[in-house]
């Protein structure tokens, strides 16, 4: 009997490699991203281990012809069960002197691309009133931090559309499901094309995480039907306070957290950082 289908961007590490390991002994599965060669390393793996029908589908999704082929992809999928909204990567320095064309690619990414799968995979799952979607988003969407502001905005954003259609969704009893996945700093080589070495991970450990604690997280609030997941009590913790604080106390308790953290920047390095192409 087929098994049913989920489809994964940013698929070929990190937390969409997690994603990936933990659904194929149950699933078929279609893994997108830019790079070809680790996909079907992941694919050969799946299909010995646990037979699994794994489709590779390579593109950049910060490309419109990518993308378009990605949607239609997923739009006419009849087993599609489950998209996972991964793709992502990250700028650091203050937003006027960070390169544009790397934050333009990242709202193309981040926004765009999301927009484009998530109304694909809608119409696909709500005239058949099963099915999920994760977008992962970050608790930058909570925590607005200097150095990182297209990052925080298109996270934000993240949100909100998944809210907003959660609320369509519940207003007509649908039994499609929608999550929007807050991770914080996560052990992942999204943090190391990023440029944060890995002294300063030792030195936080209480905050970062392993892409199996947020899959995990996830997968639970699935199955729970949550609208938010944050994985970590911290950082409900800091979600929860700092939603709740007046906008000034917020905005001062965020630009004392940029101070630190633009101090920090400017001790490694005197220029904005710019990350490779997202995967």
């Amino acid at each position: 009997m087929p098994r049913d289908i989920v489809a994964i961007t940013g698929a070929s590490s990190g937390i969409g490699k997690e994603f990936a390991s933990r659904l194929a002994p149950t699933h078929d599965l279609i893994l997108i991203a830019r790079r070809e060669e680790r996909l079907r390393a992941l694919a050969g793996e799946f299909e010995r281990a646990y037979n699994t029908g794994t489709e590779v589908l390579v593109a950049d999704l910060s490309a419109q012809d990518d993308l378009d082929r990605a949607a239609a992809r997923i739009e006419n999928e009849p087993r599609l069960v489950l998209l996972v909204n991964n793709a992502g990567f990250g700028t650091r320095g203050r937003f006027w002197e960070a390169p544009l064309e790397s934050q333009q690619k990242m709202h193309r990414l981040h926004v765009m691309a999301t927009l484009e799968l998530t109304h694909a995979a809608l119409r696909n799952m709500v005239p058949r009133d099963r099915g999920g979607i994760i977008n992962v988003s970050s608790v930058s969407a909570y925590v607005r931090v200097p150095g990182t502001v297209s990052y925080a905005a298109t996270k934000t954003w993240m949100n909100t559309l998944t809210e907003g259609v959660y609320l369509e969704l519940r207003a007509m009893r649908s039994q499609v499901i929608l999550q929007a996945l807050c991770p914080g700093y996560t052990y992942s080589e999204f943090h190391d094309r990023l440029g944060v070495d890995r002294e300063e991970l030792d030195r936080r450990p209480g905050f970062w995480m392993t892409a199996d604690e947020v899959v995990e997280a996830s997968l639970e609030g699935l199955r729970r039907r949550k609208l938010f997941v944050i994985p970590g009590w911290r950082y409900r913790l800091l979600a929860a306070f700092l939603s709740k604080l007046p906008s000034g106390l917020r905005l001062q308790a965020e630009a004392i957290g940029g101070k630190l953290r633009s101090g920090q920047d400017e001790v490694r390095s005197e220029t904005p950082k710019q990350v490779k192409a997202p995967e």
